[in-house]
């Protein structure tokens, strides 16, 4: 398979602080692929890298083939790119049905009767069909979460990055976010999750990426992540602790 989403050597500084020192990764059309590491391996602002919030002192990132550094964020928007937040971030004054349309009409060109047309069956497919005039102020976690994956498929994208979209759920709930990725997978959309509820790591991705201090270490199957020793050593030994 070719590369969707292409990283290489990437790196960024803060002062002294060296958050990234040089990343590397592929991620495949129709590819989930998972993150894990410890708090500050970088994972985040990777995310903020790769949308266009944060510029990095080196490195190259090809989109489509395309060099997409120099894009702005609303740019990478409409050529592909989507993104949820680690803390939700609805338009809480809104309805359901109008923050999805938010993305219809901006990342994907929609029409209003064409958005609340697309926005509709979204909804339905995210679990919220039932909640589609409720404002999303008033929505519980999981579906808020769920909001947060319609609102970022409702730009139509080819390429969606999650930071944490299953933290502070109960397990059936985790299972759900499980399936709504699987069916984002279904599209041949390419997902990069970041994710510390390593049940979505085992069951919910094609490969794992290990990071820590600011570099890939490990990225393979992800039961072969998860039981090596690399894995031990930065992250789950280092969680026991």
């Amino acid at each position: 398979m070719s590369a969707l989403l292409s990283v290489k050597d990437l790196a960024i500084s803060f002062g002294d602080n060296h958050v990234l020192k040089s990343l590397n990764l592929e991620v495949a059309e129709g590819e989930v692929l998972g993150v894990i590491g410890p708090n500050g391996a970088g994972k985040t602002v990777m995310l903020n890298i790769l949308t266009g919030i944060l510029s990095p002192s080196r490195g190259e990132v090809l989109f489509k083939g395309e060099d997409i550094l120099h894009l702005t964020v609303p740019q990478r928007c409409k050529k592909g790119i989507g993104r949820t937040f680690q803390v939700p971030r609805p338009f809480e004054n809104m309805t359901v049905l109008e923050n999805i349309m938010v993305g219809n009409a901006f990342g994907d060109h929609k029409t209003q009767n064409e958005a609340i047309d697309k926005s509709t069956e979204l909804a339905e497919q995210i679990g919220l069909a039932d909640k589609l005039l409720t404002f999303a102020g008033d929505l519980g976690l999981l579906d808020r979460k769920r909001l947060e994956i319609g609102r970022a498929l409702a730009s139509n994208p080819d390429l969606l990055l999650f930071d944490e979209v299953a933290g502070g759920l109960t397990v059936s709930e985790v299972d759900l976010i499980i399936e709504l990725v699987e069916m984002v997978k279904q599209r041949g959309i390419g997902v990069i999750w970041i994710e510390h509820v390593l049940k979505t790591m085992h069951e919910g991705t094609d490969r794992v990426l290990l990071m820590a201090e600011g570099r890939d270490v490990i990225c393979g199957h992800p039961h072969d992540v998860m039981r090596s020793k690399e894995c031990h050593d930065v992250y789950l030994g280092a969680d026991e602790e």
